[in-house]
């Protein structure tokens, strides 16, 4: 059917003060920063699962979109990527578009196959034999990391622990020198940031801090494609015929998709984690009671997280889809935290479970050919983190709300103040 935006009066709305239970559906915009900031998405997508699990949104802040919110549909419109592209061109993978003068060609802004032969370039970074070699160096990081932690102190937990840890293992994936390690984490969140939100304050700042990063890394691919190949994942790109030639914007493209994949999943999980037991108790002292369920406990946390809450495909036809008139060029976006919320797939989905059956079902990795490249390294970490902080430690309670991200493509903490008590 087709959609017509809704006539709005002059006065602004004040999104935190609405209440999606008697909100009319064709004003719901599950889009907005502030309510991922805020935590208070939640009813929007449960209702709508509901009652619109195909929804059109004509009020959108950056323009009007479809929301996918059912953990069926999301998987039926990963697997189409004909009719539903992630082209760069046509507007990538964020329900923002990238701007006209700053288009960043990246492999999972792609369809195939250039995406196929991009992606493949960069695979051996997470091959059996190369995680087996990092699963020592993380844990000797983590252990590391873990034993300089303030016992009875407060502090936060993400900067002390899931940004570090994170932070490292990209720099080693890169071989980025050591001592700049923390200009990582600085791109990565400015990559996804919405100006205005905290992290950048204009635009042209965001674009001016990212060709920073472009310069710099630019300077380490000349050593890297003048030098015998090695397995760093810039080696990698220097190397491969898929990779090589590609254009600095491309290249800075692919820098980001790498950057972030590999430092706001993982460190949003890492504190996630902490949070959700602290939520749940009662699985924490299951936990405590039993360590040998942190295998089964890593992906369900991360399904309970979902450190990106959607992606964004591009209909590059007029489409018909459960009753709906989608068309060419419409936005529809993958919503990954309602899909990983719905009882009709998942069981008691708002709850954390760690020993629940099948708990690597979830969508926080995406499906189909775009499914996330670091997935089972994401795992290692996690896994990892946990085995060693049972043998530090007992509860690490979480003394006060945490400051979450101004975004709703990454989903995840600025500040999660904890105290570790003494045993």
């Amino acid at each position: 059917m087709d959609q017509m935006a809704p006539e709005w009066s002059a006065a602004p709305r004040d999104y935190l003060a609405e209440d999606p239970a008697t909100l009319p559906l064709d004003q719901f915009d599950v889009g907005r920063a502030i309510l991922f900031q805020h935590d208070a998405f939640w009813p929007y997508f449960a209702r709508m699962r509901r009652e619109a699990p195909v929804h059109y949104c004509g009020c959108g802040e950056f323009g009007n979109y479809w929301s996918i919110t059912k953990y069926k549909h999301i998987v039926q419109i990963e697997a189409n990527h004909e009719v539903f592209s992630s082209d760069v061109t046509r507007g990538g993978i964020t329900l923002r578009d990238q701007l006209a003068d700053f288009v960043l060609p990246m492999f999972i802004a792609m369809d195939p196959p250039v995406h196929d032969f991009q992606r493949a370039a960069v695979q051996p970074i997470v091959a059996p034999g190369n995680l087996a070699r990092l699963e020592v160096l993380i844990r000797d990081r983590a252990q590391e990391i873990l034993d300089n932690l303030p016992i009875g102190e407060t502090f936060n937990w993400v900067d002390r622990v899931s940004i570090e840890l994170t932070t490292q293992m990209l720099a080693t994936l890169f071989d980025f020198p050591w001592q700049d390690r923390r200009r990582l984490t600085r791109w990565s969140d400015v990559a996804t940031a919405i100006p205005g939100g905290g992290i950048v304050d204009t635009e042209d700042q965001r674009k001016a801090e990212l060709l920073e990063c472009l310069q710099y890394f630019l300077g380490l691919w000349n050593e890297r494609v003048n030098a015998e190949p090695r397995g760093d994942l810039l080696s990698l790109m220097a190397h491969a015929e898929a990779t090589r030639h590609q254009s600095p914007m491309e290249l800075l493209g692919n820098l980001l998709l790498l950057i972030v994949g590999g430092n706001d999943t993982t460190r949003n999980s890492i504190s996630g984690g902490v949070y959700a037991l602290n939520k749940f108790p009662d699985e924490y002292s299951k936990l405590l009671g039993n360590p040998g369920l942190i295998r089964n406990m890593v992906p369900e946390i991360i399904r309970w997280q979902t450190p990106l809450a959607h992606m964004r495909r591009t209909a590059t036809r007029d489409f018909e889809f459960e009753g709906h008139k989608i068309h060419a060029g419409d936005r529809v976006v993958m919503w990954y935290v309602s899909g990983n919320r719905d009882e009709e797939i998942i069981p008691d989905a708002d709850r954390l479970i760690i020993d629940r059956e099948r708990s690597g079902r979830h969508l926080s990795f995406g499906f189909g050919l775009h499914r996330c490249l670091g997935e089972r390294l994401a795992d290692l970490q996690l896994r990892i983190v946990w085995e060693e902080i049972l043998k530090r430690f007992g509860r690490i309670e979480v003394v006060e709300e945490p400051k979450r991200v101004y975004s709703s493509f990454v989903k995840g903490y600025e500040v999660l103040n904890v105290r570790i008590s003494s045993q």
